[in-house]
């Protein structure tokens, strides 16, 4: 059994493992918990009733955060001759095309998302293998095959804190939505717009239970079990 340190057990004694909290509850006990000497990171834990084997029962979507993820994202855009001049006004770290997939097939990988534009696919197409275990294969599912006039939209918002979930092989979503710096409404808030994305992705050949269980957490503190009820029917002011 792993032994965790006094500071982990200290803040796993104030939660009740068996407990659901209401939302607002349970970011107070995240971020109490939350005592690292670094600014953790926040996420939300959904366990499922999905069978992520069926094409039909899918979650996955596309949300921007009110609040940002508190984390710098470098962005890399593959584009085209027609893409490339708004991509870099929009601020993109990276933009190119043949140039950046050899770099990436050769062990590259300093940045975060992956952008393209149709005409490149035929180019990033090659990068399935190195991309896709990671999750940055563009796709149009997750918003990031890009025209080259939405380019600059879609930039504004990775930065302002855009970002994907989708259902993994064991029917859980994983997601970032800030970090325990923030204040407990700003989490709050950005819990809420997760809740109502994940709900509105709802696939129509789920006829059970859709959600099962939801948990926040930081990255060094203890999981908090929020009302699975409550948290389904949050809805931004």
């Amino acid at each position: 059994m792993p032994r965790h340190s006094k500071r982990y057990n200290a803040a796993r004694g104030k939660v009740d493992r068996l407990k659901q909290y209401q939302p607002a509850e349970a970011v107070a006990l995240m971020r109490e918990g939350a005592t690292a000497r670094f600014d953790e990171t926040v996420e939300v834990h959904l366990s499922t009733g999905v069978d992520p084997r069926h094409a039909d029962q899918q979650v996955r979507g596309v949300v921007t955060l009110p609040h940002g993820t508190g984390r710098v994202v470098r962005i890399l855009v593959f584009a085209g001759a027609d893409g490339v001049s708004e991509a870099e006004a929009a601020g993109a770290d990276f933009v190119g095309g043949e140039d950046l997939a050899a770099r990436i097939q050769g062990g590259w990988l300093g940045f975060d998302v992956v952008l393209a534009t149709p005409d490149m696919m035929r180019v990033v197409g090659r990068l399935g293998r190195v991309l896709g275990p990671r999750g940055m294969m563009p796709s149009p599912k997750a918003g990031t095959i890009v025209q080259a006039a939405e380019l600059p939209r879609v930039i504004q918002e990775t930065r302002l804190g855009r970002v994907e979930f989708r259902v993994d092989k064991t029917s859980n979503v994983h997601v970032p939505i800030g970090k325990a710096s923030f204040e407990s409404e700003q989490i709050l808030d950005n819990f809420t717009s997760i809740m109502e994305a994940v709900m509105t992705a709802r696939p129509a050949a789920v006829k059970g239970i859709y959600l099962k269980r939801v948990t926040l957490t930081s990255t060094m503190g203890p999981g908090v079990r929020v009302d699975v009820n409550a948290a389904s029917t949050l809805k931004a002011a």
